[in-house]
């Protein structure tokens, strides 16, 4: 069976469609998918061993250059490449008029979700075969219900398997440290989603304190830069070099746990069954929670607004990027439940874990 799922972005978003590949690849042994992607994110699908290829657009690039991509026949390459096969089932797993555009130009029958259940009222109409889909469930499951009614299979009710776990990984370009380390994923593409810099440099010092190393990512300028204030002054925390989506997935599963915000490596870290501690405020972890073997959800309290999706903070006394619902998170509430899903999986291991947070 020869399946096209279309699901453009983001890099959560990729990462909780994983284990519906993994529940199709169990129900049709024999089954292989293509996947259209945007080229930010074309590393994540190659992750799975289900998928065959990716199919690249780039949507935000082409729009900004419009009249230089038509030129350079980028469109028509693309739209060429996408018909070139023809599927048994073609899945659009975005519902939005982007993803349902696409959908529509491939060559097979279209299936997504019905017109209550996209995220773009009229993606629907691209969709020959169209299925409710509640929109008010965590993004894993919704996935995996649409595909298995879209493939006739039965809905496993097996925990998600992300199908990464005997995948391995590049090296990132440097020395990790010979300490146990941890990930402190502070840079999110919202200014509401994030921590503030003094939280994280007392988990830092907490860190240090405990034998514990740390390292920091990030995706932009602004965000290394962010990183870098951050991490001044420490010795024992290290601000990453640019690496690729693999490369940062092996530095992951070479650390001791992630305390991360609401951003696509919080995904990437749950899915890889690392202790992974996540923290929300604008957002709901009720639709879009990192999911795993070895995760928490932290959640802003006292605030009424919360979560408000919004990209800026703005309350009765406050307006900013500086998102103040996320304050309420503290220091020492993040660091016992890190301690806590260590010691959960030493126990499942029956392995030392690494760097062991105490309270």
């Amino acid at each position: 069976m020869k399946v096209l799922l279309v699901k453009l972005t983001s890099m959560g978003d990729l990462v909780q469609a994983l284990p519906a590949l993994s529940d199709a690849q169990k129900a049709y042994p024999d089954i292989h998918f293509d996947w259209v992607v945007d080229e930010s994110f074309a590393e994540i699908p190659q992750w799975h061993p289900a998928v065959r290829r990716t199919l690249t657009t780039a949507h935000r690039r082409w729009r900004a250059q419009l009249r230089q991509v038509w030129r350079r026949g980028e469109l028509s390459a693309f739209v060429n490449d996408l018909r070139s096969s023809h599927y048994d089932a073609v899945i659009d797993a975005q519902t939005n008029w982007k993803s349902a555009l696409v959908t529509r130009l491939a060559r097979g029958i279209k299936h997504g979700p019905d017109s209550r259940s996209v995220s773009e009222w009229v993606a629907h109409l691209a969709y020959r075969r169209r299925y409710a889909v509640s929109r008010d469930q965590l993004a894993v499951d919704r996935w995996r219900q649409l595909l298995a009614k879209a493939l006739n299979y039965p809905l496993p009710t097996t925990p998600p398997e992300f199908g990464l776990g005997s995948r391995a990984w590049p090296a990132a370009p440097l020395s990790l440290p010979t300490e146990p380390f941890l990930v402190f994923v502070q840079n999110a593409s919202w200014p509401n989603k994030r921590w503030s810099n003094e939280h994280w440099r007392q988990l830092i010092e907490r860190a240090g304190e405990q034998g514990c190393a740390v390292l920091l990512p990030w995706g932009s300028p602004r965000e290394r830069e962010q990183a870098e204030h951050i991490a001044a002054g420490y010795g024992h925390c290290t601000v990453l070099p640019r690496l690729s989506l693999g490369e940062l997935a092996g530095v992951l599963v070479a650390s001791a746990g992630a305390v991360c915000v609401d951003t696509g490596l919080a995904h990437v870290a749950a899915a890889l069954d690392v202790p992974t501690v996540t923290l929300y405020g604008a957002t709901d972890p009720h639709l879009i929670g990192a999911t795993g073997a070895w995760t928490r959800h932290l959640r802003a309290t006292g605030f009424t607004c919360t979560p408000c999706y919004k990209q800026r903070c703005d309350t009765a006394d406050y307006s900013g990027e500086q998102a103040q619902c996320m304050k309420t998170i503290g220091v020492a509430e993040v660091w016992q439940a890190l301690e806590e899903l260590q010691a959960q999986a030493v126990v499942s291991a029956s392995s030392d874990a690494g760097c062991q947070p105490a309270g």
